[in-house]
Parts: structure tokens; C-alpha cells; sequence
């Protein structure tokens, strides 16, 4: 099932796609049972939003990929690398990522994400599947002169708009062999899967759940395969995952 978060100039509402429609749905997916209302919106009518707001964090890992560790110079870690994004981050498709004025060198980093879907802490592996709502696309975007140049990742990585989500929320996605992909200007640059993940969805909110409470809503970007490069003003990056969709934003300077 694919739900969209969208607005028609009013306030958002939810909608499952049913061909070139949406489906409206009562509430917040997130918190009660997708329900129709019997009203039908077309989807060129719309205006898609980010699948989701997270109430609190954006949970990353790094270097989950061996290839794009490599790239970079690194080394896969021997423990999950984890970072946050604020919701603030958070942007939908179509959405402008605007790069702050201090940096010279903004990179893409297609990622498949993960919506957790209840308050939870010390997840067990082998049950790491009831707390997942459903998966969607991200752009992990980086400043990548200013992650190299700190000692913390704050401003490399978690700057407003750094973090686009969409086009949809997806439930019930095999998601042990999708196809990842990131486009400039049309441009491939990434073409990975998540098969080449290190640690897979289950282990990775198992650890971040070891550290820290889950809330609804909060989103786990799982890393990116190599390819990652520039991004500049005027150009327009398009994250794909196979079963999901295409999240394309274009690239501004504020």
C-alpha cells in the first residue's frame, strides 16, 4: 500500500494511491487504522508533502554500504555509526534543498528510510518488524568540506532542508533486494541495492533502540551505496528506490 501525505491549499491530509488517484483516508496512518472517507482526489490535483513529520529525529547510519565507505576512505565500522537529524531537516518532493552560504561542496546520498511506528526501546532483532509503519525514500544531503573539516558531523549533516523524504509511505515492502538510485540533472550517479547493506533493518533498530526511545513517526535512514557526489544551484537530484518511487528536489542557494 502506498500513502501520500498531501495538500490541495488546505491542511494535509492522507490518501492511498489507487491508480492515478488518491484514496482519502480519515486521520493520521501513524496513529489510527487507514480508513476511507469515499472521497477520491486526483494526484496531478496535489501537492505531495513528506510521508511524515517525525516527532522527534531522524536517525542515520553511516557507512552501512562497504563501497561507499570505501570511497570516502573509510573503513566500515565495527559498531553501527549513528547520527541525528532534526526534524527540521525534513523536506517533501519538489521541495527546494537550499545550501547554506558556509559550504562549498553539498553531496547526495540516496537512502532507503524506515518509519517506526510506536514508542519503543530495546527492541529485539527478531521483532524488529512490529515496530516498522512502512518505508519511503530519503536524500541523506552533506556538506561534505565542513563534515571533513569538524569533529562532529552537526553542520555537515543536519542543516534545514537535508533531509528530503517521499513521494510515499510504503507497508508491507520486501525491502531485502531494492533497487537504489540517485539521478542529477538526469545524470546516474548512484545504482546500488540494499542486498549490499552491512547491517540490515532489523539489527539497525535493534542498536539505535539499545541508545535511545523510538517515538512514531521517527524515521531510520539505513546509509547509502557509493556514488555519492556535487550538487549545485540550479540542478535537480531525484533519489529512486524500487517499489517506492522517484523524491526529486531541485537545489538552491539561499
Amino acid at each position: 500500500m502506498k500513502i501520500a501525505r498531501f495538500t490541495t491549499g488546505d491542511d494535509p491530509r492522507y490518501g492511498v494511491l489507487d491508480g492515478e488517484d488518491l484514496v482519502v483516508l480519515t486521520g493520521d496512518p501513524l496513529y489510527t487504522p487507514p480508513a476511507p472517507t469515499g472521497a477520491r482526489v486526483p494526484i496531478g490535483d496535489v501537492r505531495l508533502l513528506a510521508p511524515v513529520i517525525p516527532r522527534s529525529k531522524v536517525v542515520c547510519v553511516g557507512r552501512n554500504y562497504a563501497e561507499h565507505a570505501a570511497e570516502l576512505g573509510n573503513e566500515v565500522p565495527e559498531r553501527p555509526l549513528l547520527f541525528i537529524k532534526p526534524n527540521t531537516t525534513v523536506v517533501g518532493p519538489d521541495d527546494p534543498i537550499v545550501l547554506p552560504t558556509w559550504t562549498n561542496e553539498v553531496h547526495h546520498e540516496a537512502e532507503l528510510a524506515v518509519v517506526i511506528s510506536r514508542i519503543c526501546k530495546d527492541v529485539p532483532v527478531d521483532q524488529a518488524d512490529r515496530v516498522i509503519l512502512g518505508y519511503t525514500a530519503a536524500n541523506d544531503v552533506t556538506a561534505r568540506d565542513v563534515q571533513s573539516e569538524d569533529k562532529t558531523w552537526t553542520r555537515g549533516k543536519m542543516f534545514d532542508t537535508s533531509c528530503p523524504l517521499g513521494p510515499f509511505l510504503v507497508t508491507g515492502l520486501d525491502t531485502s533486494d531494492l533497487r537504489v538510485q540517485a539521478r542529477v540533472d538526469g545524470e546516474s550517479r548512484q545504482d546500488g541495492s540494499t542486498a549490499q547493506m552491512v547491517r540490515g533493518i532489523p539489527e539497525l533498530i535493534a542498536y539505535a533502540s539499545s541508545i535511545f526511545t523510538l517515538l512514531p513517526g521517527d524515521v531510520l535512514l539505513t546509509g547509502t551505496p557509493a556514488g555519492v557526489g556535487p550538487i549545485d544551484v540550479g540542478q535537480r537530484v531525484e533519489v529512486e528506490i524500487e517499489g517506492i518511487g522517484v523524491l526529486g528536489n531541485p537545489v538552491m542557494r539561499r
